[in-house]
């Protein structure tokens, strides 16, 4: 699924929508950066709570499809520069990770 039906479809809030067209392939959860490093994949779609610029480096050493806050959690300004200068897309949303975990396997992510 392209990123921007994929966004819309959960009802994400977009805090920087890179301008490349990217497939979402699957989705992993995690908030240790060492754990989601030896585990998600390339163009996953990551759902997190943190906000530290780390992220943005750890999606671009992945070659994530996104990042996704969740908790409503506040993105750091720095992080969302750094999303922009690596054209890496951040999403925030109220939700929890188990609700957009269940939001995802409804539309066909698993």
């Amino acid at each position: 699924m392209k990123i921007l039906d994929f966004a819309d479809k959960l009802n994400l809030d977009p805090l920087y929508e890179a301008s490349k067209d990217i497939e979402v392939e699957g989705v992993y959860i995690g908030d240790l950066l060492s754990i989601v490093m030896s585990k998600a994949k390339k163009n996953y779609a990551w759902i997190t709570i943190q906000t530290h610029i780390n992220t943005v480096a750890v999606a671009e050493l992945l070659e994530l499809a996104c990042i996704i806050v969740v908790e409503n959690m506040e993105v750091e300004e720095e992080t969302l520069d750094k999303a922009r200068e690596l054209n890496i897309p951040v999403f925030k949303t109220k939700a929890s990770a188990y609700e957009i975990a269940a939001k995802l396997y409804e539309i066909g992510i698993k």
